[in-house]
């Protein structure tokens, strides 16, 4: 993405902040590519018969995201840290409702853009585990686990998820090395 697109966004999602809706029809085609490599990103990490497409998990993060009245976008990278965030969001719950199903809940299948996700019990238990030590981590330090929002699920670069953090390069570095350490601990346990 040039400079000049990303800058352009950057002005769109501005707008969008300061109410001009009319502004989500003509964002969407500079995201949709980006939004689409970072839902393929999750979704290689899920088992390998998937039935969930990443248009779906766009589609459906993308209407999140543009719901969201309460968020002042800064740019371009910030929207995109956000998004791996909702991605995450909507892909756990979805491994948590398949859980209690399993446990013998009342887990209700979901259509989404008429897909269905099933997410194997194993597959469900390893991202849920991430997910609590992940949690964990941001009780004790809450940037160095959205580092590893923004690297790992969001797919930044280190100088991207510095810029969203507002943080130095070595900084970002530093805490990414970190956060897997204790993370590998926590799920090793």
């Amino acid at each position: 993405m040039s400079k000049e697109e990303s800058g352009e966004i950057t002005l769109m999602l501005m707008e969008l902040t300061d109410g001009n809706h009319e502004v989500v029809d003509k964002i969407y085609p500079h995201i949709y590519d980006e939004l689409r490599r970072l839902a393929g990103s999750y979704l290689r990490r899920e088992r390998p018969d998937h039935t969930l497409q990443p248009t779906a998990l766009v589609h459906e993060a993308y209407m999140k995201l543009i719901d969201q009245t309460r968020v002042k976008w800064q740019n371009r990278a910030h929207f995109f840290g956000i998004a791996a965030q909702v991605m995450r969001r909507i892909l756990m719950d979805h491994a948590r409702k398949h859980l209690a199903g399993k446990r013998g809940g009342n887990a209700e299948v979901l259509p989404l853009e008429e897909e269905i996700l099933v997410v194997s019990q194993d597959k469900s238990a390893e991202l849920l585990a991430l997910d609590d030590a992940l949690e964990q981590l941001e009780k004790l330090d809450p940037q160095k686990a959205k580092v590893v929002e923004l690297r790992y699920f969001g797919g930044l670069s280190i100088e991207e998820t510095a810029e969203v953090l507002g943080i130095s390069v070595p900084t970002v570095n530093r805490h990414w090395r970190m956060a897997k350490a204790y993370l590998f601990t926590k799920i090793s346990e």
